[in-house]
């Protein structure tokens, strides 16, 4: 029989709140809009309408234009020509076809002082005014509404693939998309989130821009109290998936995929920097990044001891890597945490595990290496088989592990790996995701039919040669110990390793069971089972229903 799916794509928090604090179409948020200035009191009048790098300016720009009752000022006329903010973010960028470093500037470094000083003098006596663009809330000397117009990183990144949309202050949209998202990743989307941090308190209404064609705007106030429920209450990102040139066919079905794609490689199920939240706000689904959640709600979400380290970053990432009918993923290391803080400017690394969620009778991990690998040799035949010789024989060096269905594999930094073909990867990581050093990409192509990107000097200086099969098989491969059982349910620990900052846990349980969260978030997934309800011993949140495969966040 044919499997049913009940994976949940689009799910949903319903605010529950009535009142007129919702808006749809560029018509009624403009009209909003313009109600909300004419109210203002004094005779000139300052809006700002601060927005995300990444918007589809022809769409916004005329629907302002159109809309608003008063001078309407954009970016162009206080930011930095296009050529000086190429210099200025060219350190942070720099000419590496993937990596940058996580930059230090702020939005003001965008601007330019004296256009912003001529803009002032040139808008006294102006009734009303409206700034437009990023950094539009520090022109003015003061305002008194705030309008922000969001989305998230996601749908920034499909516009760079369509070649849509720049990076911020630049004209750059027929770039190479991975280029525009490296910039936004070390750049654009850091100074952008320094600025929406110092605004979210005070910001009069939001802006959802993520459907092209179909704005959605929420009372800030609203949206904040929101963010604020949330932290008491079970709750789900919105997963987005992706094809690759290692992708497989599993998620097709248990995620109900569109069966006509060539694959899907990835499955983004909880990533808070780059997912999505869907809001219901009366009848309006309203979209916002997960990040904001993180920014206004760090501690109420991820409780001290965790916020005190990782401030308003939610270091837990848990991801999918289909490879049932495809191909090895890339053979590949991340860096040690001191690598990737001097060379990237990031506090923390990617140490990461798979958790096999389903798995082929031939499925294997390549992880750890052999015994008394010769390094040079090694290093030679990945340069050999890069510059177009013979294809690298990775089981010469690395070791191959065969795994099954429920097995957990962890991989601290520094340990050579890749998940092979006939797999189903839950990935259980921290959140870093795009330090990873591939060493050889089996010789095939990326979906553009251009050669991967790799890393054989990099990576060669981050492997941890103590990773052979003793220590592998010790550390690294189902260290599983059993916490506790009782009548039907039993609790095992699963990792992660020591060097590694996420514990990992995995509850069996055939009648109701209470789980405990120690102060902290936690992250699940539904590893087994058609679906289990989640409930508060004190009747604290409504009844909660998890399907199979999905990962949902319990705030601390």
């Amino acid at each position: 029989m044919a499997y049913v799916s009940n994976y949940d794509k689009f799910p949903l928090v319903d605010f529950n709140q009535r009142g007129e604090i919702s808006w749809r179409g560029w018509t009624d948020i403009c009209s909003q809009i313009n109600t909300a200035a004419a109210a203002l009191p004094g005779t000139q009048k300052t809006v700002v309408l601060e927005c995300y790098p990444g918007l589809l300016e022809d769409e916004v720009r005329a629907a302002l234009a159109a809309g608003l009752k008063g001078r309407l000022v954009y970016s162009e006329e206080y930011l930095l020509p296009p050529a000086d903010i190429e210099k200025l973010v060219y350190p942070d960028v720099t000419d590496d076809e993937i990596f940058g470093y996580i930059t230090r500037l702020g939005i003001a470094d965008f601007i330019d002082q004296r256009k912003v000083e001529a803009l002032r003098a040139s808008l006294a006596g102006e009734e009303l005014v409206f700034i437009y663009g990023p950094g539009a809330a520090l022109v003015p000397a003061e305002y008194q509404l705030l309008v922000y117009f969001d989305m998230p990183r996601w749908e920034g990144q499909l516009r760079f693939r369509r070649n849509q949309v720049g990076n911020l202050g630049v004209t750059n949209h027929t770039a190479k998309a991975s280029l525009q998202y490296k910039q936004a990743f070390f750049v654009d989307w850091r100074v952008a989130d320094k600025l929406k941090k110092k605004l979210m308190g005070r910001w009069d209404y939001v802006i959802d821009t993520t459907v092209p064609g179909d704005p959605k705007m929420v009372q800030g106030a609203a949206l904040n109290e929101a963010f604020a429920r949330l932290t008491h209450r079970p709750f789900r990102v919105v997963p987005f998936f992706d094809p690759g040139p290692w992708g497989g066919q599993w998620m097709k079905e248990y995620c109900d995929l569109d069966r006509s794609a060539k694959n899907f490689a990835w499955c983004f199920d909880c990533v808070p920097e780059e997912n999505s939240l869907l809001i219901k706000f009366n009848d309006l689904v309203f979209e916002t990044p997960s990040v904001n959640l993180v920014f206004s709600q760090a501690r109420n979400l991820l409780g001290n001891p965790v916020q005190a380290r990782f401030g308003d970053e939610f270091p837990i990432r848990f991801d999918f890597l289909d490879t049932m009918q495809g191909g090895n993923l890339s053979l590949q290391v991340h860096p040690y945490k001191e690598y990737i803080r001097e060379h990237f400017g990031m506090d923390y690394t990617q140490d990461e595990s798979y958790y096999l969620l389903d798995a082929a009778d031939d499925a294997v991990v390549y992880l750890g290496l052999k015994e008394e690998v010769d390094r040079d040799r090694m290093f030679a035949d990945l340069q050999e088989a890069q510059s177009g010789g013979a294809p690298f024989d990775a089981g010469k060096y690395v070791e191959i592990w065969p795994v099954k269905k429920h097995d957990h594999v962890l991989i601290p930094a520094g340990t050579i790996h890749c998940s092979g073909t006939n797999s189903m990867v839950l990935e259980i990581s921290a959140t870093p995701y795009i330090f990873t050093f591939k060493l050889w990409d089996w010789g095939r192509m990326g979906l553009d039919g251009k050669p991967r990107p790799i890393n054989i000097s990099r990576g060669r200086e981050v492997i941890d040669w103590s990773r052979t099969p003793g220590n592998t098989r010790a550390e690294l491969v189902n260290a599983v110990v059993t916490i506790a059982e009782g009548d039907g349910w039993r609790e095992e620990r699963t990792g992660l390793h020591e060097r590694e900052f996420i514990e990992t846990r995995r509850h069996w349980f055939s009648k109701p069971v209470m789980h405990h969260c120690d102060g902290s978030v936690n992250v699940l997934n539904l590893v087994e089972g058609r679906e289990a309800i989640v409930e508060s011993p004190s009747g604290a949140f409504p009844s909660f229903v998890v399907h199979y495969a999905e990962t949902f966040i319990v705030p601390a």
